[in-house]
């Protein structure tokens, strides 16, 4: 069918049956593309459930052929990493408390400088020093673990060994002061995020009662944060 202008007006003529094709041919087209940006969404994810697949079947044939080896008695309370020598010796414990230890060191100089850091920021810092601060921080953050490696190495260690003359090039001392300074960004940003988030009508509440910043802080801060503070101490804590 064709429909045709009346009398006086400029002669058109409208096909509907070839704009009905147009229609459906688009419509064909959208779906196929449609298909084919789910079937690419579908292959990323696919690829990082393998890649994890992969990582998790090396490491459990790995570790099976390690202990065939090694009894897993021995590989637990041996207190020598040796694994070169030629008496070779394959005890994590000494890893493991070098970890622990150097990372208590590292969280005890974190979390509270970081708190401290973010408190200053969401509540007592001008709006000019907070946006100039806050990228400051993040761009700590994105500094590789290498550089702050090196920064120990060459710099933190010489200064302690003025202090204490015995302490050894490689120490767990300089370690952990580094590896505080290095996550302090994450506790910092996470905690100051946390100070943020908190309702208006709770920080007007505590005003009222409080009218004091340092009051609030001290009060309703620790409450109010503690479950997103948990949050930011493992997230370093795994840094």
């Amino acid at each position: 069918m064709s429909a045709v202008a009346p009398t006086g007006a400029v002669s058109t003529t409208v096909n509907p049956d070839g704009l009905t094709s147009a229609r459906l041919a688009h419509r064909r087209s959208r779906i196929w593309v449609e298909k084919l940006i789910e079937l690419i969404l579908f292959g990323a994810a696919s690829v990082s459930v393998f890649v994890t697949i992969g990582i998790v079947y090396v490491l459990v044939s790995e570790s099976v052929s390690f202990f065939r080896h090694v009894s897993i008695w021995q590989f637990l309370t041996d207190t020598q990493w040796t694994p070169l020598f030629d008496d070779a010796h394959f005890g994590i414990m000494v890893l493991l408390s070098g970890t622990l230890t150097s990372s208590f060191v590292a969280l005890s100089i974190a979390i509270p400088l970081g708190t401290i850091i973010a408190i200053y920021l969401s509540e007592f810092a001008p709006f000019k020093v907070r946006e100039i601060a806050k990228p400051f921080l993040e761009l700590l953050g994105g500094i590789p673990t290498i550089v702050y490696g090196y920064f120990a190495l060459q710099f933190v260690t010489p200064l302690l060994q003025r202090i204490y003359p015995e302490l050894p090039g490689f120490n767990i001392l300089s370690a952990g002061l580094v590896m505080g300074i290095m996550i302090i960004p994450y506790v910092s940003s996470l905690s100051e995020d946390a100070m943020r988030a908190v309702p208006m009508s709770l920080r007007e509440g505590s005003s009222a009662i409080r009218p004091q910043s340092t009051s609030w802080c001290r009060r309703h801060f620790p409450a109010l944060h503690r479950p997103t503070s948990w949050g930011s101490r493992a997230r370093s804590a795994r840094r």
